[in-house]
């Protein structure tokens, strides 16, 4: 069953004339009942018809819209031979497009079989939802613009101008306060976290903790009704209004693995209906190629169905933009390791539907060949966390780090220029949500994880980050000087870099989680952006450095910057030499580029006094500064320069 394909059969509820045709698919389940549920949570059970292909169907005369539904399962019970069937366990419809409540963790939902416990008081259910009409749209991003990376609770739950009803959800994103600040940003797109129905990791509760970010999903079509409690409509006009200001929309998904989690997590959708497809397994056990109990076997026909169908859902329905995908070697993954021409993969760049959209790879997860930088091929971007280290490194002050600021600045060509390619796939960031925010990466020197309950375990012990002399907050105004300094020397190198760009909502305007790099955990005043108290310097500053950037199309190209379009200087104006580029100890440089007679230069000076820049003079012309102080430039600063006709004023 698992090499079968099932293109000409409609999976989910769809409601036809006269009732709604249910369809499930499972190769190895023995029965399949169609659970249906009335207002006050009665269950009628309807036995499905197995068909062809390993789908189970059933036909309800008179269902229509609105109705709430689930499945059971049943078939052979032995967990170490990836085989859960238990008729006591609710499941969820894959295929569901909209849930009456949000997945709560409940250690019922893991009991084995035979325990007497009925789920299904336990868990949400699919409502049959007719869909909206099918919209077409060209996509807005562009890949070398600035991407604007939220989590979709913690950016408006304290924003004063929104409506306290609707903060913290999708539809909060349409709110002219938040489209205007997105504007100022010269903002192309906004990467949304996860917004489709998530549980808790079964660890968090005994802590009083929850899921704050989403990576942990039951569904992968269904929106969470916590973050968007209008369903797709509600996207759907969110998306509408984004685009009217000239903003896309990107979705954060999750296909690698799910809540259901190792072999003692629980079973609520694809574990009961057919664990052995969608689960990649090694000597009959969960393989764990992602850190959470589970793999999602992403080289099995009908996942790759789900996977696909559940992209044009958000593409027919809600009109996005594009993906970035969570984990995404395991996209292409099978029993001999990654391949980036595996099926899936090649899927999405041929579909009619997806063809031109937006998709963005994280290449890397804990498996084998798990580290695949660069690997994806066009038209994938990719996070780029090399040039990340090289960004923080080289303001850290480490050695050596000159030349490697100049490869990521261009577009990182030792990663991305494969087999003749002249163009970056690359996404530069220096801070996302999975790490330290901008501001904590300048004001601790090691993780600050306690309040996750895991002893300060968890998390990466190498953030390559610099305190400026004490650890964590302070009232020292010298210290608290220096990090400002930093924080506008991280913002200028991000936006001066060659390709796209990825901001995270907050390190606009100097949020802090106080040293906490794994706050997924903490939906609470940690995570939650604080507009009343926001540094308005800095965010004043970072709207003028993305206008510098947008007002600048060369930024934005996406073809390696080589040959006449940049000239690489040294502070004296002098081309940089090999001696130059391997001095250990260089830590200023001066990058001017050319756009069809237009120059603007980008000078570093990653030293703590301050120096004089000499730049290349041409008859008629001058160099007016943009940001910063112009050619004597501060000390651990970046000062942008364009040139301008000498009109004498």
């Amino acid at each position: 069953m698992q090499g079968e394909t099932l293109k000409q059969v409609d999976l989910g509820a769809n409601v036809q004339d006269g009732g709604v045709l249910f369809a499930v698919w499972s190769g190895t389940a023995k029965a399949i009942w169609l659970c249906l549920f009335d207002a006050k949570g009665s269950e009628a059970r309807v036995e499905m018809l197995r068909g062809e292909q390993g789908v189970f169907s059933a036909f309800v005369a008179g269902a229509r819209e609105g109705q709430r539904y689930g499945f059971r399962a049943d078939g052979d019970y032995a967990p170490l031979r990836g085989l859960w069937f238990d008729p006591d366990k609710l499941l969820i419809d894959p295929y569901a497009v909209e849930l009456d409540g949000a997945y709560s963790y409940d250690p019922n939902l893991a009991l084995a079989r035979g325990s007497g416990i009925d789920t299904a008081p336990l868990l949400p259910k699919a409502i049959v939802r007719r869909l909206p009409e099918a919209i077409q749209t060209t996509p807005f991003f562009h890949p070398g613009g600035l991407i604007y990376e939220l989590q979709m609770r913690a950016f408006t739950k304290l924003h004063p101008d929104i409506p306290e009803r609707v903060r913290g959800t999708v539809g909060a994103l349409a709110h002219p306060a938040i489209i205007e600040h997105l504007k100022k940003l010269h903002v192309s797109a906004v990467e949304l976290m996860p917004i489709t129905a998530w549980m808790d990791e079964r660890h968090l509760p005994p802590l009083g903790l929850h899921n704050a970010w989403g990576y942990n999903p039951v569904s992968f079509m269904a929106l969470d009704p916590r973050l968007c409690p209008g369903g797709v409509k509600e996207l759907r006009e969110t998306v509408a209004a984004l685009h009217k200001a000239g903003i896309g929309v990107i979705l954060d998904l999750v296909f690698n693995h799910t809540a259901e989690s190792d072999i003692h997590g629980p079973t609520l959708s694809l574990r009961g209906l057919d664990a052995q497809t969608y689960y990649r397994s090694r000597d009959g056990r969960l393989a764990n190629d992602t850190g959470t109990g589970n793999t999602v076997a992403c080289d099995r026909p009908v996942v790759q169905r789900l996977v696909l169908d559940s992209l044009r859902h958000f593409v027919r329905h809600a009109g996005v933009d594009g993906f970035r995908f969570d984990l995404a070697p395991i996209l292409g993954r099978d029993d001999n390791g990654f391949d980036a021409r595996a099926a899936l993969l090649r899927a999405m760049r041929d579909d009619p539907l997806l063809g031109d959209r937006v998709l963005i790879a994280e290449p890397w997860d804990i498996g084998r060949d798990g580290y695949q930088l660069g690997n994806f091929g066009d038209p994938f971007l990719e996070w780029n966390d090399r040039a990340r280290d090289d960004f923080r490194r080289f303001w850290r002050g480490d050695a050596a780090m000159v030349g490697a600021l100049a490869t990521a600045l261009a577009g990182s060509s030792d990663v991305f220029q494969r087999d003749g390619q002249d163009s970056t796939r690359t996404v530069n960031f220096i801070a996302a949500h999975d790490g330290l925010t901008l501001t904590d990466l300048v004001s601790v020197e090691r993780k600050h994880n306690e309040a996750n309950g895991e002893n300060n375990r968890d998390g990466h012990d190498e953030n390559y980050s610099w305190n400026n002399g004490v650890e964590g907050g302070t009232d020292d105004a010298k210290i608290l000087a220096a990090r400002a300094r930093d924080l506008r020397a991280l913002l200028a190198t991000l936006f001066a870099s060659r390709g796209a760009i990825m901001l995270t909502a907050g390190d606009e305007f100097g949020h802090t989680q106080h040293g906490n790099n794994n706050a997924y955990c903490q939906d609470n005043e940690l995570t939650w952006l604080d507009w009343a108290g926001r540094d308005r310097e800095l965010e004043g500053y970072a709207f003028r450095i993305s206008g510098a950037r947008a007002d600048f199309p060369l930024f934005g190209e996406t073809h390696f910057l080589t040959g006449s379009d940049v000239e690489w200087l040294t502070e004296a104006g002098d081309a940089m030499s090999t001696a130059d580029w391997e001095d250990p100890a260089r830590r200023r440089l001066c990058m001017v580029l050319n756009a069809g007679g237009a120059r603007l230069a980008v000078l570093v000076n990653g030293d703590r006094r301050k120096v004089n820049f000499g730049l290349p003079e041409r008859d008629g012309y001058r160099w007016r500064a943009v940001v910063g102080t112009g050619e004597l430039v501060e000390g651990r600063s970046v000062a942008f320069l364009r040139e301008v006709a000498d009109d004498g004023k």
